[in-house]
């Protein structure tokens, strides 16, 4: 589904649209819990999960990947959202609770090879980076939570720094979307649900544990059968942009919400039968969302 580019940089590159926000005190775990749309309870430390924060109406708002460092330390790493604005708003939740909401200096970085130690949700530390396992089966990953920014204002340091690779970073971002990874726009948060997103082919979700904003929405969904969009990938939509229509016989049928050169991700009906999908005058295909990315 993907293309590789040739050759594959061998070296770690600088991953755009990732940012890392840290939750630490005594109440950062109960915290995220009562926050957060997946189970925290199910991590020990060093694992990780897919999770994401809902708007009282069972909207999408941020997904990230969750990491539990310690007993009093989580690490998200934000996919695509505002982190300021993010941080913002959530730092509204806190009351009396003792946890710390602060941005991460920490760089995220990529490498298209297996981690050395990192498997699946079991994250690995080396000094203070973070390897966290992204490979699918079609190709190894290796996503890397670096030692905090240093002061970039002398050559040295500068240098030292992952650079940004285009078309490495532009290969990652379709991968990321052939496997169901939803790397969204602007436009496109606070708008679906996580069932109108497919996520629970990333485990991204809980419909088992206590509240947290938007979970009535989400259970309900869930036990009663009542979602009824999905996520679908599609081939041909080169020149989308999210928000833009999906149209069936000239009337829209779906949206576009992320999109890449080689794949595009729209919110479909489950039902739609065989149809000619057209999105900004181009004809395009359906294909099928690969697996490997649950955590």
């Amino acid at each position: 589904m993907v293309n590789k580019p040739h050759p594959l940089p061998d070296a770690d590159f600088a991953l755009s649209g990732l940012h890392v926000l840290r939750l630490s005190g005594r109440d950062a775990l109960a915290f995220a819990q009562a926050q957060f749309m997946n189970d925290v309870s199910t991590l020990a430390d060093g694992q990780w999960q897919w999770s994401g924060w809902l708007t009282p109406k069972g909207r999408l708002i941020a997904l990230f990947a969750l990491l539990r460092r310690d007993a009093q330390t989580l690490d998200l790493v934000l996919h695509d959202a505002d982190p300021t604005l993010f941080a913002d708003a959530l730092k509204r939740f806190v009351f009396r609770s003792k946890v710390a909401i602060v941005m991460a200096g920490t760089p995220v970085t990529g490498r298209f090879a297996a981690p050395v130690a990192a498997r699946g949700a079991q994250a690995a530390f080396d000094g203070q980076t973070v390897e966290l396992d992204l490979g699918v089966p079609s190709q190894p990953r290796t996503l890397c939570l670096q030692p905090d920014a240093p002061d970039t204002t002398t050559t040295t340091a500068a240098d030292a720094a992952p650079q940004p690779d285009v078309e490495a970073d532009a290969y990652w971002h379709a991968i990321d979307l052939a496997h169901g990874l939803p790397r969204l726009a602007a436009s496109e948060f606070d708008r679906w649900t996580p069932q109108q997103l497919s996520l629970d082919r990333l485990q991204a979700y809980s419909v088992k544990k206590g509240c947290y904003p938007g979970q009535e929405i989400v259970a309900r969904t869930h036990f009663l059968g009542q979602s009824k969009r999905g996520l679908v990938a599609l081939h041909g939509a080169h020149t989308a942009q999210a928000g833009q229509d999906v149209a069936a016989d000239g009337a829209p049928v779906g949206r576009i919400v992320a999109v890449s050169t080689q794949v595009q991700l729209a919110v479909l009906p489950l039902d739609l039968g065989p149809a000619s999908l057209v999105v900004d005058a181009h004809p395009v295909t359906t294909v099928a969302l690969h697996d490997g990315l649950a955590r």
